[in-house]
């Protein structure tokens, strides 16, 4: 996502991370030589033995990658592919990656040795493996991936996995590697088969708005995800009683801009964030809505009333400010200063007082001194935040950031990554401390590591251990707070409902 993606390798709720700055070489590959995609029918080897294929996808990234990779799974399911845990036993291995994380391209192609080495062995022992790369490293790095590593069958960028049943099977039927990474003229979501969420537990994210026109200077989300587009209302309220009658009780509702949300409604109107929650919201089986990554300029009127008035839409903001001094705010292109942020954190406060606020802080962007990072800290420490991510600020070839003058040495960024989380970290700690003696509503969503022990999630996103039997997952629970940590909290069921 905008501003600061999480990566689904590091599960943690952590507020120190690697840098957000993305490289944004030149995409939008033509692939003339395709050809047309939608009469493309599967393969016999594709096709056949539908209940012998196995399908292993690892996600790299945010939340909007792990949607994407149940998209793939669901997308492959027609022809057979179930999803299996270990590569080793894959008909079809996919890493669906992510250019946030430094270095994000070299821990690809590293995983991409070792996939191709099975592979090998595969086809040694007479079997068959494909390996597809999918997301936004596919989509920056295009024919590049396909020279480096000769294993890869297709490369797909991040609007075109709907496509890949037919590429996969022209790619077998041609003996030949397949780049597609156009930005495809169809809704991928209008292409891909009905959503599956059997066995993935109460909550699941959905989402609803895909790509950036904000052009933040260390962002190459416009390039990878392209324009702001967002899905009609309709569509996605039936994606979401879908989700409601396969026993989902939660939506997090996500984009990389998600509050720039503006589709066509079910009444045929431009429908907002706020309206589109409202419409959700009627879904009796839905209980909960969630949604990120928002911008600070996208934060209306409409969506912060929503946050007092609707009692299905969490108690938590995440935010991101990236920084509190306005020098290096305009450097990046964030289209606010710091007081501006401030005043709209006063008016969500003033909604919705109990509100739970996170962020994403970029340290050691290219120029900061030492009395900018001091902005950071204090806006910081005049938000308060209940949860943060930290990013150490990292130069990559295509961003606009790349270029600038005065980058800031990396020990100095190390010291200031350090800082920033340390006052997070307490930050955290005490939000989480205040929490004991409280009684919040869990919602269960799977076993602990102890025996009788379920974990769930508070309405402010904090993970919570209990006690408890398994016919309450998926249920919403009091829990009698008395225990807290860094990154979760303890205590008692209260009542059984």
């Amino acid at each position: 996502m905008h501003d600061g993606d999480r990566t689904m390798d590091d599960t943690s709720t952590t507020v120190s991370g690697s840098a957000t700055t993305l490289p944004g070489p030149p995409l939008g590959i033509p692939n003339s030589k395709l050809g047309p995609m939608t009469p493309t029918p599967p393969s016999p080897e594709i096709a056949s033995k539908p209940e012998s294929k196995k399908l292993y996808v690892k996600t790299y990234g945010c939340q909007m990658n792990v949607y994407d990779s149940e998209r793939i799974e669901d997308a492959m399911r027609p022809l057979g592919y179930l999803p299996v845990s270990s590569p080793d036993e894959a008909d079809l291995m996919v890493l669906n990656t992510c250019h946030i994380r430094e270095k994000a391209a070299d821990k690809v192609y590293s995983e991409l040795g070792r996939l191709n080495e099975i592979k090998e062995a595969r086809a040694a022992a007479g079997g068959r493996t494909q390996i597809a790369v999918a997301g936004c490293v596919a989509q920056a790095e295009g024919p590049e991936m396909i020279r480096r590593q000769k294993g890869v069958d297709l490369v797909v960028g991040p609007q075109n996995y709907h496509r890949m049943p037919a590429l996969l099977a022209r790619a077998a039927a041609d003996g030949r590697s397949i780049v597609d990474t156009d930005f495809a003229v169809e809704s991928k979501f209008e292409a891909l088969p009905s959503r599956v969420a059997a066995g993935r537990g109460p909550s699941a994210f959905l989402t609803v708005q895909e790509g950036c026109d904000k052009f933040c200077t260390f962002c190459v989300v416009p390039y990878t995800r392209g324009g702001e587009m967002s899905r009609p209302a309709g569509r996605i309220i039936e994606e979401a009683q879908r989700l409601s009658d396969q026993g989902v009780r939660e939506l997090t509702l996500l984009g990389q801009n998600v509050n720039a949300y503006h589709g066509t409604g079910t009444d045929g109107a431009d429908w907002g964030l706020a309206r589109l929650v409202e419409g959700l919201s009627a879904i009796d089986g839905i209980r909960r809505i969630r949604y990120m990554t928002s911008h600070p300029r996208d934060m209306d009127d409409a969506l912060i009333a929503a946050h007092r008035d609707n009692e299905k839409l969490m108690p938590f903001l995440h935010l991101p400010v990236q920084s509190g001094s306005d020098r290096t705010l305009a450097a990046m292109n964030r289209k606010h200063t710091g007081a501006e942020y401030l005043r709209l954190i006063d008016r969500v406060r003033t909604a919705r007082a109990d509100i739970a606020l996170s962020t994403d802080i970029i340290v050691g962007f290219p120029g900061e001194t030492e009395a900018d990072f001091e902005a950071t800290l204090g806006l910081i420490r005049a938000v308060g935040y209940a949860m943060a991510y930290t990013f150490k600020y990292s130069p990559r070839p295509g961003t606009p950031a790349e270029g600038m003058q005065e980058q800031v040495p990396e020990p100095m960024k190390t010291d200031r990554l350090a800082r920033a989380h340390e006052l997070l970290t307490n930050q955290q700690m005490a939000f989480n401390a205040a929490c004991i003696g409280r009684t919040l509503h869990v919602l269960f969503e799977k076993k602990g590591r102890n025996p009788g022990q379920l974990i769930g999630r508070s309405p402010y996103l904090q993970s919570v251990h209990a006690s408890a039997t398994d016919d309450l997952i998926g249920q919403i629970v009091p829990v009698a707070i008395n225990f807290s940590g860094m990154n979760s909290l303890g205590g008692d069921v209260a009542v059984y409902s």
